[in-house]
């Protein structure tokens, strides 16, 4: 499975959810490691509210067991590009190669919904 088809419905996904700016990098690495790259525009009043609810549900949705997703930052040295509006990006990497790239999209969508972020756009929890 190593075609951009792969990664469809995660990028439509992520494409939809506040604050997250295409175009996306993706790829697959040895052992089926999949990861998906793309950036938060910082100024987006929701973005770090999805920035925490990624990182909890990609990194830390089980408290008894390890998930194979990581979302990350990462960037190129700041001192040599500019601050973390045009350089700093996300990743999501995924170790289990039997979880494919829909795993991600899955994780993601169900704390996601379009309904959660009008009630945060909103101020409501």
């Amino acid at each position: 499975m190593n075609d951009d088809s792969a990664f469809y419905s995660l990028e439509t996904f992520l494409a939809s959810v506040p604050g997250i700016v295409p175009p996306f990098g993706h790829g697959f690495e040895k052992e089926s490691l999949w990861w998906i790259k793309f950036s938060i525009d910082i100024e987006n009043h929701l973005a770090w509210h999805v920035d925490q609810e990624l990182a909890h549900v990609l990194n830390y949705l089980s408290v008894s067991e390890r998930l194979p997703t990581v979302f990350k930052p990462v960037s190129p040295p700041p001192y040599m590009n500019g601050g973390p509006g045009k350089f700093l990006s996300w990743i999501i990497e995924c170790s289990d190669k039997n979880a494919q790239t829909g795993y991600g999209c899955q994780l993601a969508r169900g704390a996601a919904s379009k309904a959660r972020w009008r009630r945060r756009e909103m101020g409501a929890r």
